[in-house]
């Protein structure tokens, strides 16, 4: 991908290096009227590297490059305009060539700085011309009820998204099945989208699993797909694609292409442009808040649900200045002090602790906001010595090299209650 120059005459990456995910989903939130809806992301990791216990941050000031200079050149937007649907709104791309990151604020950990597994990180076209959301809920009906199924048990949310890409993409739709459940929300509502396009002449395209055991899950997949296709008289359904992917490699892809596999594509990212001998960072960037209220991912593998609202992040120190445990909180909590006695829920425990830090350290800083750089930015020299403070204050059974103790990150009570009281809620 070529570069360009910034603001300062350094040299950045294009705007296009990017999936076309990203352009697919912009078009979608865009022509679902939510482009310029705030919203809140973060970029966190849920396993060290080389079997390690730590990591250390880097490529803060590329981000912020990045975001500075980011601007669509006419060329780009061609080459989208010649990628998307054909008969997307000429608009969409108005509003491509008008954006910028004006808007984007960033609090992300002091380059160097020492990260633990759970951490945060810096981080129209023609539509049906029939009330597709009504034509989607009669399907839904009959689906569950030949699935055996209750209706309000597929997630509403989930199913307004695929409504709002099927309205964006109806030659191109596909589902992500496993958000929540495969079985009791992901399938039933990719059924009842699909069906229902199929009555305006559209043909999905497929769907894709990204978790859980992908053969079994795609065998099951392909029988209902048999099954329900019969049912209502859509034979076209028993042929749709069926992707999977989530860190697939040597081993998982030849399994995955076994004579009698219901795979029909295989996506391998990670494998592919990393080495395999040395273990990739498998990071992870996920919606925590709309319009000022949290969201939550849940699913029915817990390491892939998400921690809801924008969050603040604490380094707690012993007196002798030894890492104790990183705190996870609400940004609208007040943040804890030096000597206060807290208790906190670390991360995977069933019950409580008590911590009473000699030291605090807030882990976030404020490096973009609005568009607008906050504080100047470090140099590698610096970066690498603040680097190597960090280390030095880590624990050596963190840093061993076989068999390294889990450093503790916990989360405040307020954070665990709001993750409880989201999770008793359950799909909305």
């Amino acid at each position: 991908m070529e570069m360009e120059l910034d603001g300062e005459g350094r040299m950045v990456v294009r705007p296009l290096l990017t999936d076309l995910y990203q352009a697919t989903m912009a078009l979608g939130y865009w022509r679902a009227g939510r482009a310029c809806e705030a919203a809140v992301f973060e970029l966190f990791f849920r396993h060290c590297p080389f079997g390690g216990s730590f990591a250390l941050t880097a490529g803060l000031q590329d981000c912020v490059r990045f975001l500075r200079a980011f601007r669509l050149q006419d060329a780009d937007v061609q080459f989208l305009a010649s990628v998307l649907p054909p008969d997307t709104d000429p608009a969409f791309f108005e509003h491509l060539r008008a954006l910028d990151c004006s808007g984007v604020t960033v609090r992300a950990l002091p380059e160097g700085s020492l990260a633990f597994p759970g951490m945060l990180a810096p981080a129209s076209s023609e539509s049906p011309t029939v009330d597709l959301p009504a034509s989607v809920n009669l399907w839904l009906k009959r689906v569950c009820l030949y699935l055996g199924l209750e209706e309000q048990e597929p997630h509403p949310g989930e199913r307004a998204a695929f409504v709002a890409y099927a309205l964006a993409f109806p030659r191109a739709f596909q589902g992500l099945l496993d958000s929540y459940s495969v079985r009791r929300s992901g399938l039933p509502n990719f059924l009842a989208v699909a069906l229902a396009l199929g009555e305006l002449g559209y043909r999905a395209v497929g769907v894709r699993l990204d978790s859980g055991d992908l053969l079994q899950q795609a065998k099951e997949i392909r029988g209902i797909f048999r099954t329900v296709g019969a049912q209502f008289q859509a034979p076209w359904l028993e042929s749709v694609p069926i992707a999977v992917s989530n860190n697939i490699d040597e081993k998982e892809l030849l399994r995955l292409a076994q004579k009698g596999s219901e795979v029909n594509v295989i996506g391998i990212g990670t494998n592919v442009v990393t080495c395999p001998k040395q273990p990739s960072m498998g990071c992870v960037y996920k919606l925590v808040s709309v319009g000022g209220q949290p969201r939550i991912k849940l699913t029915e593998d817990p390491e892939k649900q998400t921690l809801p609202g924008s969050k603040a992040a604490f380094r707690f120190l012993g007196s002798d200045g030894s890492l104790l445990l990183d705190l996870l909180q609400l940004a609208e909590e007040p943040p804890p002090k030096a000597g206060q006695e807290l208790r906190v829920w670390p991360r995977g425990a069933q019950e409580p602790c008590t911590v009473k830090p000699t030291q605090v350290e807030p882990l976030l800083r404020l490096y973009l906001q609005r568009g607008q750089l906050c504080e100047p930015l470090p140099s590698l020299d610096e970066s690498r010595t603040f680097a190597q403070q960090s280390l030095s204050r880590l624990c050596p059974m963190y840093k061993q090299l076989q068999n390294p103790a889990v450093y503790p990150v916990a989360l405040s009570e307020k954070l665990r209650a709001l993750v409880d009281s989201l999770s008793a809620r359950g799909p909305l």
